[in-house]
């Protein structure tokens, strides 16, 4: 491993100058999760992934076993409301993002949603959160949309 160390003597104060001058950084984070989400919660309406692709359709084996309305499974836990990854609401009710001055977050409350965001042998991905979650890249209109935050907040701090 190549390690390369700097003395940062010489331009330490302008970097300490640059980063007071930022200000808070709480907001923009805050306006990021809220985009991002805004974003997710679009995928369920559109049934597309981060890279504007649709959501694989359901298999046959998952429709056999749905509880459409006046089904036979409907009748053990009530009926779903037939949409897809949004059976009775409870993974896209527990979306949600936490911020801070230098960060986001942004998931599901639900455990299962794991599933989906990555696929298993079993069940094909249907990307809800990146357009490559082992990467950990955002799809186009979410980079664009942070990016636009971002530039945003600091043209208005340059005026």
């Amino acid at each position: 491993m190549l390690t390369i160390y700097t003395d940062d003597g010489a331009y330490r104060t302008h970097l300490d100058r640059l980063q007071k001058s930022l200000g808070n950084m709480e907001p923009v984070m805050d306006a990021i999760g809220a985009r991002l989400e805004s974003n997710i919660r679009n995928r369920f309406a559109t049934r597309t992934d981060p890279n504007g692709l649709a959501w694989a359709p359901w298999k046959d084996s998952t429709l056999e076993d749905y509880p459409f309305p006046g089904s036979e499974a409907a009748k053990i836990d009530g009926a779903g409301n037939a949409r897809l990854l949004d059976r009775y609401g409870t993974m896209l009710d527990s979306l949600s993002y936490d911020s801070d001055p230098n960060r986001v977050s942004i998931g599901f409350g639900q455990p299962y949603a794991t599933y989906h965001e990555f696929g298993t042998k079993h069940m094909d991905r249907r990307g809800m959160l990146m357009a490559d979650p082992e990467a950990g890249i955002l799809g186009p209109d979410d980079e664009t949309g942070v990016v636009d935050i971002l530039t945003n907040w600091l043209d208005d701090l340059a005026n």
